[in-house]
């Protein structure tokens, strides 16, 4: 074990040590407990705690933690299997709750790594459950999920409402009466209003049966895309190592399949996701030392920015995606997060279209609540 951890020293900035702990789950049993508190705390703000659990567990490594770290680490592993289990019981709901439509349920991102049984699912945390309808059916699916029991949140304005559905590519958010549970409903991987517009038919068309009976999840190939494009086309990132980690370990998972990165070129460019493809492997191979191939690399970089954009952007990502706590940030990571903010917005949407909804939500934001039900459509 001490060799191990000598190939694989502690990282001396604090900000480098939740990404090095993901990339090297082997040298942790060596980990001081002083270094296992301030790990701790960043993988909780992150949402990580119980995926180092499993990864340790997986290396048959969880016992050989310090006594007081290791309790921490079950109970994160604790947790992790009640979402499992709780977001299978709310995917069979789902699943028979658009039955009657013949529609199939395809689950998306961290459901989908639990129903398909995916590494990426290993202790892998929960806060809704994302699915995919086409957007000819939207309205047939709101009104079933509806009569079965989900509704949108009451306090949400008029104004809310019609810009999700106007130029959005999801729902606003539902919740179930009893249960609690939250599912978010897309119809697509980006706004209509974007720049790139990726064909959710052909999503639907590749998409395979999950282990789960009756459900299905993206193609590989697809899974990798929607990861990327969730996470590099977000505007708040307090997850945001949180999703890159599920990059990684989909390409691990992947990555071994026949023609699989060659794929996932083709699949980028057909979906005019390439340049979101490059950022994401650059990204995962920078913080996360994941195994792409540099010939993928070399390739996905033919969509990459010009030189002077990419060592911004490379500067920005290596700020967000990192430690999430602010006194273990990296110099500037305030403001790499508000220009990253400023850019989602700005990629979203066309100038007059951003302004105009800018001035109606600070117009909202200011007026009595009631007001906001009178609110002018999108």
């Amino acid at each position: 074990m001490t060799g191990m951890a000598a190939t694989t020293p502690v990282p001396a900035a604090a900000a480098q040590l939740l990404p090095w702990a993901l990339a090297h789950p082997e040298a942790l049993p060596a980990l001081p407990v002083s270094g296992w508190e301030l790990l701790l705390r960043q993988a909780r703000s992150a949402g990580l705690h119980a995926r180092l659990a499993a990864r340790l567990q997986a290396l048959s490594l969880l016992e050989a933690v310090p006594a007081a770290p290791r309790a921490h680490l079950h109970g994160a592993l604790r947790l992790a299997q009640a979402q499992h289990e709780e977001v299978l019981r709310e995917a069979r709901a789902l699943r028979r709750a658009l039955a009657p439509l013949g529609l199939p349920l395809v689950l998306l991102k961290g459901a989908a790594y639990v129903a398909a049984d995916l590494p990426a699912a290993q202790g892998r945390l929960f806060s809704d459950i994302d699915i995919l309808v086409p957007r000819a059916r939207l309205d047939e699916a709101e009104r079933q999920l509806q009569q079965h029991g989900w509704r949108f949140d009451p306090g949400l304005s008029a104004y809310d409402q019609c810009y999700y559905r106007a130029w959005t590519h999801e729902l606003p958010p539902l919740t179930h009466r009893s249960r609690g549970t939250v599912v978010d409903v897309h119809h697509a991987l980006l706004q209509p209003t974007a720049r790139e517009r990726p064909d959710s038919a052909l999503l639907l068309a590749a998409a395979r049966p999950a282990a789960l009976e009756g459900v299905q999840v993206l193609a590989p190939v697809d899974m990798v895309l929607h990861a990327v494009t969730h996470l590099f086309r977000n505007e708040e990132f307090s997850h945001g190592l949180r999703d890159l980690s599920d990059i990684d370990a989909l390409l691990r998972r992947f990555g071994s399949e026949p023609d699989f990165w060659n794929g996932l070129l083709e699949r980028a460019r057909e979906l005019q996701l390439a340049r979101l493809l490059h950022h994401g492997l650059r990204a995962a191979r920078r913080l996360l030392d994941t195994p792409v191939p540099e010939d993928t690399l070399s390739a996905a970089a033919a969509a990459a920015p010009g030189a002077v954009t990419q060592a911004l952007m490379d500067a920005l990502w290596t700020r967000a995606l990192r430690a999430p706590l602010r006194d273990t940030r990296l110099p500037l990571t305030g403001a790499a997060l508000c220009l990253l903010y400023l850019r989602a917005h700005a990629l979203r949407m066309p100038p007059g279209l951003l302004l105009r909804h800018a001035w109606i939500k600070t117009r909202l934001r200011w007026r009595p609540a009631p007001a906001a039900a009178a609110a002018t459509r999108p």
